[in-house]
Parts: C-alpha cells; structure tokens; sequence
C-alpha cells in the first residue's frame, strides 16, 4: 500500500531554521571536540617519550595543513562554547520565543567565527 501524504515532514518539503543548524553543528562540534582532546592529550604524552616524538609532532602543527587543523580547532571549541552558553540561558527558561531564538543562533555562529580571529590574533600577538 502507497501512502501519497506523509505524516511527517521530509527533506524536500522541510525548512531548515537557524536553532536546528546549530543544534545539528553543536553535536557535529562536540564528536570534533571529543577527539581533539584526545589528540591534545596524546601530544602532551609525548614530552614523556622523547624530543624526537615531540619535535615531529611540533613539524606537523608549523606545516599548512597542521594550522588549518589548529584553525579548525579553535572555531569547534569556539562554537561548542558559545552554544553552551545559549543552552544554558535556554535552560534557565529564556529565548524560546522565535525571534530570541534566531538573534541568540546568529549569535553563536557569528560569534564563534569573531571569537577565532580574536584568538588566531592574540596567538600572533597582533593584540
């Protein structure tokens, strides 16, 4: 049996709202941030190994690709920070009016990529 009216929406017929693409990028983020960690604490594992372990690692982080991933890195966490912060206002029981909702999203994804240029400027000690 064929059923022409779906019950739920579907992609081709859902729109996208500005709290579900920063729902979606907050689990996106929080997985990246997971591993990240994880290779933080492996790079620092490394001081115990030897100079020759780190100094390969520290080669890797002075290439193109290496800062990309740091540059990366620091929008997740960024990003991640910033969402927490609107969940936690959220919580509290505020901005869950549709307006509210969409200025505190803009918010978090703008925000995130403002607050890494600050940091990609403080790291390079521009300010």
């Amino acid at each position: 049996m064929e059923n022409n009216n779906p019950l739920s929406p579907h992609l081709q017929i859902y729109r996208w709202h500005i709290s579900s693409l920063v729902s979606i990028s907050h689990r996106f983020t929080g997985i990246i941030n997971f591993f990240a960690i994880i290779l933080i604490c492996l790079w620092v594992s490394l001081i115990f190994l030897g100079e020759s372990y780190y100094t390969f690692f520290n080669l890797f982080l002075n290439s193109f690709f290496g800062k990309f991933v740091v540059l990366g890195l620091s929008w997740s966490f960024s990003f991640q920070i910033l969402s927490e912060i609107r969940q936690l206002i959220m919580d509290l029981g505020y901005g869950f009016e549709l307006n509210t909702s969409k200025v505190t999203g803009l918010i978090v994804i703008f925000g995130s990529f403002i607050l890494t240029i600050l940091l990609y400027l403080v790291g390079k000690n521009f300010i």
